[in-house]
């Protein structure tokens, strides 16, 4: 007998073999009805499955948040099948379910075109209406590899001879359709629903190797129900105008071209949002108590030998040789270079914590089909700094660095929805004593700091735990920016010590982090945030001075004057075009403020602002009006202290 837990604590025993379906017929039929998958030990597998152990059990209906994963790759499935049956000798690939969603790869020599989109979709409806049943099949493994190169699914074929000899190969038939996979699975294609639609098209390689056969990938979302994918819809939609690419265009902030892939070419207006993002970045970094540095660009191979880089990372990196027969390497991390800083001169345990910085531009070869925007680039900034402390400061490091974290978040309008602790991957550098440790010292900081970080297990590093930061931005997306690694491993490679209280060499311990991760990206990410229509203080332009009629130029002119004098950033408009037309245009341009003059404003000293996103106007004397906007323009770290952000400000000071 085996004994099942259920989740109200009760015992039941069972015959082994028995499913979960006819648990779920024991309790009431109507659960038999509702149900469409089991978890055992929390592992989720199909209502029919029988169980050879017990273990806690938990019998899932169609609405649970756990089934969702499954309707994704059921209806990733059912894709393949609408295909194959809409275009024969079509050859499937792989198929899983990813984040919102799932894709297929498929081999066929004529492209899709996005009117296939619409055919598989209406194909895949019948599918769902057919009620197909969805069984598991375990096939030997060479006889799986004859069946699937005797009906032409050569890939699939390929897939199941790297499965061991011997090992039974799980298969699930579809009705007719079949595939090789592991499962779980709803029991019948009407449990998909239709709450899914095929989103685009794109090119992969076969297995995500540029040298192998190039697939066609077709990418489609599935959710539980009509209205959870209508909301979906809308944010893809909202996500659309917000894309950073096209915001960045109009908005003259960057371009990027085919000459240099993954590169980024910041125009002047780019540039200045870059350099007020950094200028905050410095100034809150050091009142945290950073020392900047700057460690070269391009460093010798056997430097990255002793890092252990050149063997995890080399296919990432990329490489030169000299005439001299040097082999040297754009750096594709700063921590390696901060280690030798540390190392200059013989370090003292009073010395400890130093907390090392650098804007640190960095080079890393991704294939050409990752590059996206500025999300995804072959050179970038981060805002890379390195705490090296003993032991005993790393949780008081840790939580005034997360406090820190969570403020330049907020300061640049977003909030740290949560906080994930990775913990140890199946492969790692140490032992268990020392995972149980570096775990309980970072859960530990994260508390001290107000914060309980949700376990993201198996995510960490191999050399020790992290916290990652998650923000959400204005339209609920989820955005991991910032993260703190435990490091005792590079210190080791790299022979970095320091003289303790009672004169013995001891290593240090290495605390990366970053909160932005890369200028590059998290640029990338505020334009989609604000959609381009960035608070006054990050703004490329903050006011456009524009004049309704010619003879105000020279009272436009003196306007801007005393604006850029307060420290405002400022243009004019004095081309002969209607004032309404200079109001659309710079609002389209999304300039935070336009202050209008015209012949009475010249006569009377005054201004008349408009606000982006207002149809109305504010008229001030010229100095009111001056000295209101240079306050509004203040980075948050600068401007007048209120109640209430003196509490972010008392954290910020204790975070230094």
């Amino acid at each position: 007998m085996i004994d099942l837990i259920f989740p109200d604590g009760s015992v039941r025993q069972f015959e082994p073999g028995v499913t979960g379906r006819a648990v779920a017929a024991g309790i009431a039929k109507s659960l038999e009805k509702r149900a469409v998958l089991i978890k055992l030990d929390g592992a989720l597998l199909d209502l029919d499955r029988p169980l050879e152990s017990g273990g806690r059990f938990e019998i899932l209906t169609r609405d649970a948040p756990e089934a969702l994963e499954t309707i994704r790759h059921d209806v990733s499935h059912i894709m393949a099948e609408a295909v194959q049956e809409l275009f024969p000798g079509t050859q499937v690939t792989i198929g899983p379910a990813i984040e919102d969603g799932f894709y297929y790869d498929f081999a066929r020599d004529t492209p899709f075109s996005l009117d296939d989109l619409a055919a598989i979709e209406a194909r895949m409806k019948e599918i769902v209406d057919r009620d197909e049943p969805i069984v598991r099949e375990e096939w030997d493994r060479d006889e799986a590899v004859a069946h699937f190169l005797s009906i032409g699914e050569a890939y699939k074929a390929e897939l199941i001879e790297a499965i061991p000899a011997g090992e039974a190969v799980s298969v699930y038939r579809q009705g007719a359709w079949k595939d090789l996979c592991r499962g779980p699975h709803l029991p019948s294609t009407k449990h998909a629903g239709k709450a899914f639609k095929l989103t685009k098209l794109a090119g992969a390689y076969w297995r995500g190797d540029h040298r192998n056969a190039q697939l066609q990938r077709i990418y489609g979302t599935a959710w539980a129900n009509e209205a959870d994918l209508e909301a979906y819809i809308t944010r893809l939609e909202e996500a659309e105008k917000r894309d950073h690419r096209r915001i960045g265009k109009q908005m003259g902030l960057f371009h990027m071209q085919e000459e240099g892939r993954g590169m980024v070419f910041w125009h002047a207006k780019g540039w200045q949002l870059w350099r007020t993002l950094e200028a905050y970045m410095r100034r809150r970094l050091d009142a945290g108590g950073y020392e900047e540095v700057k460690t070269p660009q391009v460093l010798d191979r056997a430097f990255w030998e002793a890092s252990g880089h050149w063997e995890k990372y080399r296919p990432n990196m990329f490489v030169c040789e000299t005439v001299e027969g040097e082999t040297l390497s754009l750096k594709p991390m700063n921590c390696p270079g901060h280690v030798q800083i540390f190392k200059v001169g013989l370090r003292s345990y009073r010395e400890l914590p130093m907390r090392m910085a650098e804007f640190g531009a960095c080079h890393r070869y991704e294939p050409s089909g990752s590059l996206h925007g500025l999300m995804r680039v072959r050179g970038f900034t981060q805002d890379d700094a390195h705490i090296f402390c003993r032991e005993d400061q790393i949780i008081d490091e840790t939580a005034r660095f997360v406090k820190l974290a969570q403020l330049v978040h907020s300061d640049l309008g977003m909030t740290t929805a949560y906080i994930n602790l990775a913990t140890r991957p199946e492969v790692r550098a140490g032992s268990d004593e020392f995972w149980d440790k570096a775990e309980d010292m970072l859960l530990q900081a994260a508390r001290a700091a107000g914060v309980e970080p949700i376990i993201a297990a198996g995510d960490g590093a191999f050399y020790a735990p992290k916290l990652d930061f998650i923000v959400k931005d204005a339209i609920g997306r989820e955005w991991t920016c910032g993260t703190i690694q435990l490091d005792y491993v590079l210190p080791e490679r790299l022979d970095a010590e320091y003289v303790a209280e009672d004169g013995s060499r001891q290593r240090p311990v290495m605390l990366h982090r970053a909160i932005l991760g890369s200028f590059e990206r998290f640029i990338g990410i505020m334009i989609e945030n604000f959609a381009g229509a960035f608070p006054m203080w990050l703004a490329p332009t903050q006011v456009v001075v524009a004049t309704i009629t010619s003879d105000a130029d020279g009272y436009a002119t003196q306007v801007a004057q005393q604006l850029r004098s307060a420290g405002l950033r400022v243009e004019t408009d004095l081309r002969n075009e209607k004032i309404n037309y200079k109001v659309r245009e710079h609002s389209l341009a999304k300039v935070p403020v336009i202050a209008v003059v015209g012949r009475r404003e010249a006569e009377l000293g005054q201004v008349a602002l408009r606000r982006f996103g207002s149809d109305g106007q504010e008229v001030l004397d010229l100095g009111a009006a001056v000295k209101l906007l240079a306050t509004q323009a203040l980075p948050p770290d600068l401007a007048p202290v209120t109640e209430e952000a003196s509490l972010g400000m008392g954290a910020a000071k204790e975070a230094g």
